[in-house]
């Protein structure tokens, strides 16, 4: 199997058409002021009782949108008089016929694409060229050229305009449900990009995707500096998640548990650093001492070439895809303003704060002294990962995968599990079938993910790797995580009260069930921690995984503002940016707790190359999931679960204080730490 993609789909990936720099001239402010003050005066004396503020803001946006392939301005405003829906009833029922047809097209769009990606998503088996040319084509990337030149796109921007984030959150609360699937709507329209480079876009990041999904580690031909082997025949891990879980899972290990925690640290800073011999990766011929970077074939030494930059390459390619598209979106210019104001919204500076304050709360310290008590020694890099807080490090690996292993071995025999599952956390056996009917499990490449449905009569594809031997026991957690999520897309698509409000407000909400979720997966496989200090336990736990992942986050937020600031570096700079911008963060926040310096181990994350900028929402994950853990108890799990997701698109902070009456915050976890170190 091919480790590496051919370099023409990395060159077409940065690649910015030379006919764009043509569009972005044409796209600006093609239709003046004065056009749009004429007009919006003359329609308000022709619909006095319209609402004034909707018609202001919906002629402004059309406006905003109108190239001159779209007509002239006289054009334009004959466009809006003929178009623009002055009567409340007549525009509700507008918008609803718009709904269906967009539930249609996304959810048929959405079918495509997982059939296109099915082989380089499924363990199908060999992927060929002409796998990797189908499943990086965007089924959908001339949708939005083809509604703009139907004018459809304008019909929507002009009666449904686009509200800021700031506006939401203000105008937000007042608004009725159909008010706010409206708003959603306008989301759909704020910026003219090229087909091209949406389809550049997709390109890198499907690249990005199969260097990751392919990029494992043979942990049976790892060596000691004198030979010896220290993980079992036909261990296989998948960088970077089997190789953390691996790490978690050794502090079970009290024979042989630390050396392997220091080979596989040993590997990260290899892959990290790019100094991995790049025939050692996914290939189960060579030998690797990870200690001396030396390669051997069949016990004799061979000449070894480190992979050359490649992790590194696909970040910026993907990143030149998504500077190509700035010029688009003159209001969120930027990657990382998109992916956080328009995205998550909520802003990066926001973001960015919260962490900083979780990071520097000297608490933390307090939980690195009792951690190394427990562990007796001084802590080490990889102790960021440490799961002795949790119930399942009272279990051998051994005895849980047997477990697993035997309840599931085959994706059949998981998706046949699922309404048991869900019986067991509560749900009633109708609504625990009705829920597990709209999902099903597909063989995983990669560690596993899930992908929702678009359109009510769709299924969500939980997707998790099982071995030969059935589902070990790490596989088990994330399919349960991905099993959240899966539980998390039925509900907030198929129980929302209009298609456009359908799904959550962005990925940390749906990140906090599927941890809700993983916390039961001992109890779902009838394991009880009956320890009177189980509570205190899980705060710790808490604490400590929030302040890992806030790192790595904070790590990846960073590395995207130095791309800005660098467009033109090379992959070797940005190696050597990312790897100083992660020992930085290092010492700054984790030295002080750990008592060690200069470690580049929070750069290891592979969303890090085919999720960019995703790592934050697993930090509002953790902290919304938290406060969710919080407010359930003494609660029904079940019906609350139920009414919070089917809230569907509010803000974030609108959400949550639906959910749970309180916004986002940090605060509630630092509180109930300090409770538990006292």
């Amino acid at each position: 199997m091919k480790k590496y993609i051919s370099l023409l789909f990395l060159a077409l990936a940065a690649c910015n058409p030379p006919e764009t720099k043509e569009k972005v001239a044409a796209g600006s402010a093609f239709i003046g002021q004065n056009t749009v003050s004429i007009l919006t005066d003359s329609i308000k004396l022709m619909n006095p009782s319209a609402d004034q503020t909707l018609l202001e803001k919906g002629i402004s946006h059309a406006a905003s949108l109108w190239r001159s392939e779209d007509g002239t301005p006289a054009e334009f405003s004959a466009f809006v008089k003929s178009n623009y829906i002055a009567d409340p009833a007549k525009r509700s029922e507008v918008f609803k016929k718009i709904s269906s047809y967009f539930e249609s097209i996304n959810g048929n769009n959405n079918e495509i694409t997982i059939d296109l990606k099915k082989n380089l998503d499924e363990a199908t088996g060999e992927i060929d060229e002409i796998d990797r040319m189908f499943g990086n084509y965007s089924v959908g990337a001339h949708l939005s050229d083809d509604l703009y030149s139907n004018k459809i796109a304008f019909v929507i921007a002009l009666n449904f305009p686009y509200f800021t984030l700031e506006e939401k959150e203000k105008l937000g609360p007042s608004w009725t449900r159909e008010e706010w699937a409206m708003a959603r709507l306008g989301d759909y329209f704020v910026s003219r990009v090229p087909a091209e480079l949406n389809q550049a876009l997709a390109v890198a990041g499907g690249n990005a995707d199969m260097y990751i999904a392919d990029y494992n580690i043979c942990m049976d031909k790892l060596r000691t500096d004198d030979g010896k082997q220290i993980f079992p025949d036909g261990m296989l891990l998948l960088s970077h998640w089997n190789l953390r879980d691996e790490l978690k899972a050794d502090y079970a290990d009290r024979v042989n548990g630390q050396a392997k925690q220091e080979m596989i640290y040993k590997v990260m800073e290899h892959i990290i650093k790019q100094d991995i011999p790049q025939e050692v990766i996914n290939n189960h011929d060579y030998e690797w001492a990870p200690f001396s970077n030396k390669v051997t074939l069949n016990g004799k030494a061979v000449d070894s070439k480190p992979e050359p930059d490649t992790r590194y390459s696909h970040i910026m390619n993907t990143f030149r895809a998504m500077k190509a598209i700035d010029p688009f979106n003159p209001e969120m210019n930027t990657a990382i303003l998109r992916k956080f104001s328009v995205e998550m919204e909520i802003s990066q500076e926001e973001v960015e704060a919260l962490f900083d304050s979780f990071l520097s709360s000297p608490l933390l310290v307090k939980v690195g002294q009792i951690i190394k008590e427990r562990l007796g020694r001084d802590l080490r890099p990889y102790d960021i990962w440490y799961s002795g807080f949790r119930a399942r490090t009272s279990f051998p690996e051994e005895q849980l995968t047997a477990k697993t292993s035997a309840l599931y071995p085959t994706p059949a025999a998981f998706r046949a599990g699922m309404p048991g599952m869900l019986k067991k956390l509560g749900w009633n056996p109708g609504r625990a079938q009705y829920i597990s009917d709209k999902i099903v499990v597909d063989p995983a490449r990669g560690s596993g993910h899930a992908w929702g449905a678009a359109m009510k009569g769709s299924v969500s594809h939980l997707r998790t790797r099982v071995s030969e031997k059935g589902m070990d026991f790490k596989g088990y957690n994330i399919a349960v995580h991905e099993f959240g999520h899966c539980v998390e897309q039925t509900i907030s698509l198929y129980d929302v009260d209009y298609y456009m409000m359908s799904g959550v407000p962005n990925t940390a909400i749906t990140e906090a069930l599927a941890f809700v979720f993983q916390n039961r997966d001992l109890f779902l496989l009838g394991l009880n921690d009956n320890n009177p200090e189980k509570e205190k336990m899980e705060t710790l736990d808490a604490a400590w995984s929030l302040m890992e992942i806030m790192g790595v986050g904070m790590v990846d937020m960073k590395a995207w503002k130095w791309l800005y600031a660098n467009p033109d570096a090379t992959p070797a700079q940005f190696r050597e940016a990312v790897i100083s911008i992660a020992t930085e963060t290092w010492n700054k926040y984790f030295s002080p707790v750990l008592g060690v310096k200069d470690s580049p181990v929070l750069a290891i994350y592979s969303h890090m190359v085919n999720s960019p900028l995703y790592l934050a929402n697993y930090s509002y994950g953790q902290i919304v999931q938290f406060q969710i853990e919080e407010y359930l108890k003494g609660k029904k799990l079940p019906d609350e679960i139920d009414r919070m997701f089917s809230q569907g698109r509010l803000t974030p902070q609108q959400w949550m204080m639906g959910a749970v009456g309180s916004k986002i915050s940090a605060q509630p976890i630092l509180n109930k730490l300090e409770e538990a170190i006292k």
